[in-house]
């Protein structure tokens, strides 16, 4: 299950480079349930580079705090990467965050369908480079993990942090 432990885990790499950049970190999550943010509030100082993260779950809270729009959702599904990476703007955006985090997936047991199955999950990414320089971005990858509900949630919390790790790194 922990696929992506490292030592230190990658909540700790991620806050040392988040730290190093002087950058700041606002997450949207929806089937990690606020997983992500747990697991970064676990490293002592978290709150030098975390502003926060919200826990969007329903199609109407992901308009109403994140700004998602009805067409992203209308015409992609929540479990999307069109809605997960205006999710991840939205987080970065409201907190006025160097990055933004974004989780919306398919936890299980149920729910899945032919072209998501269960464990599908989509993580955006959101960079806010500095004004003027075009430097700013979002994206977002589709994953598929297995298991159990709570380890599907695990994996894809991992798999957003070493995402995001991997983008602060580069």
């Amino acid at each position: 299950m922990r696929e992506f432990a490292a030592d230190p885990p990658v909540e700790e790499r991620l806050g040392e480079a988040l730290r190093r950049t002087h950058a700041t970190l606002a997450v949207a999550e929806s089937c990690t349930g606020g997983l992500i943010g747990s697991l970064l509030t676990d490293v002592p100082g978290a709150s030098d580079y975390f502003d926060r993260s919200l826990v969007a779950y329903s199609y109407d809270s992901k308009r109403t705090v994140l700004a998602v729009s009805r067409e992203a959702l209308d015409e992609h599904g929540a479990v999307s990467g069109a809605v997960a990476t205006e999710m991840a703007r939205g987080a970065r955006d409201t907190a006025d965050a160097t990055w933004g985090l974004a989780t919306t997936g398919v936890a299980g047991p149920g729910g899945g369908t032919e072209d998501k199955p269960v464990g599908t999950v989509y993580v955006g990414v959101a960079y806010a480079g500095e004004w003027g320089t075009g430097d700013s971005y979002a994206r977002a990858t589709r994953y598929e993990f297995d298991g159990t509900r709570r380890q599907i949630k695990e994996r894809i919390a991992r798999r957003a942090l070493s995402d995001l790790l991997e983008a602060v790194e580069s």
